[in-house]
């Protein structure tokens, strides 16, 4: 069947992932909070604020600022607005609005204060089951795409056949696409991997270099692969893999996979990384507030470290780096004294 997409958000991530659907001519509606920013859209082909490099043929754009009415001519719902927005901008009485639809999430990060991963909150909320529930995840930066670069987006969901089939969608010249049934490890696999990069920053800007970051990011995987372990999740063995996939005759995904591993090392490393680029700011001495208002962009490891913080309270993985991003940016603790501790516990 042909689907109808519809995109919550118009941020830098959620514009990459129109470009890539009408690039491949599917039409989607796509809803944009501001009407402003929906009139300069149809006038000048381009998102103004976001990736304004990338042109739209408006032909294939229903653009809205009204959500319901996205959502209600849409049967495969994208959401790609900030985690800590999520609540604000799904805050509609109508519980059976998402009712049959498939939902698929583009945030790369966890509810803040109720520390739940978005599939939770949403069966709470809407009772959107897991099984019409997927993630869309990198490595992937949105302004590599924009350029079309080469690029990796991993589909998850337990629904492996439905997985496959809206991945359909996004394969292009520039998207090559990967299935992958972990719906949660690859959830918590993204959040913790703007931890661990929001700290690379905060290493960098303290002058730390290349060395150093090298032996801060492998023991990041490391811890990483450990609140994964303790979490129940499978498939983080380096070097073993499940049986093949009898259609593409792939390898099934482990730890070292793009969506695990991958993911963590183009967040520490790309310039492209807001994560990073905030780290940065805080290890040359800008405040939480200062860095903020300075990237203008929501940097998800922010919230993201506290949430980690909280629910490792009851999991209770070995979590020393983790710890002191949260420690720097929620108790004050100095980058340079926090690192010094971090340097202690690398192997």
């Amino acid at each position: 069947m042909a689907r109808n997409f519809g995109i919550i958000g118009s941020g830098s991530w959620a514009t990459a992932l129109a470009k890539i659907l009408t690039d491949n001519q599917h039409h989607i509606n796509w809803w944009v909070r501001n009407a402003n920013t929906i009139n300069e859209i149809k006038e000048k082909k381009h998102n103004p604020h976001y990736l304004s490099s990338v042109l739209f043929d408006t032909s294939l754009l229903s653009l809205e600022n009204d959500i319901r009415k996205v959502i209600a001519n849409s049967d495969t719902v994208i959401i790609a607005v900030p985690s800590a927005f999520i609540e604000e901008t799904l805050a509609f009485p109508e519980k059976d609005l998402l009712k049959n639809k498939k939902i698929v999430s583009a945030i790369k990060g966890i509810l803040p204060g109720q520390n739940v991963l978005l599939n939770v909150w949403l069966q709470k909320q809407f009772g959107v089951s897991l099984e019409d529930y997927f993630v869309v995840l990198g490595p992937c930066h949105a302004e590599e795409v924009a350029s079309e670069k080469l690029s990796y987006l991993t589909f998850s969901g337990i629904d492996v056949t439905t997985a496959s089939e809206i991945a359909s969608y996004f394969k292009t010249g520039y998207i090559n696409t990967v299935i992958n049934q972990d719906i949660l490890g690859v959830q918590y696999a993204a959040v913790l991997k703007n931890i661990y990069a929001l700290g690379a920053g905060i290493a960098h800007g303290l002058e730390y270099g290349d060395n150093f970051l090298s032996v801060y990011i492998a023991n990041s995987a490391d811890e990483m692969a450990g609140f994964l372990l303790k979490s129940g999740i499978k498939h983080i063995l380096v070097g073993e893999h499940d049986e093949e996939d009898p259609v593409t005759h792939r390898k099934a995904p482990n730890y070292a996979a793009s969506v695990y591993l991958g993911d963590l090392l183009v967040t520490c490393y790309s310039l492209y990384s807001r994560n990073r680029t905030f780290g940065k700011m805080i290890g040359k001495g800008y405040d939480v507030r200062s860095a903020q208002l300075e990237l203008n962009m929501v940097a998800e490891g922010y919230n993201a470290s506290k949430c980690i913080y909280d629910l490792n309270k009851e999991i209770k993985a070995e979590m020393p780096i983790a710890e002191m991003v949260y420690k720097i940016l929620w108790e004050n603790v100095k980058p340079a004294d926090g690192f010094k501790q971090i340097e202690e516990v690398l192997v």
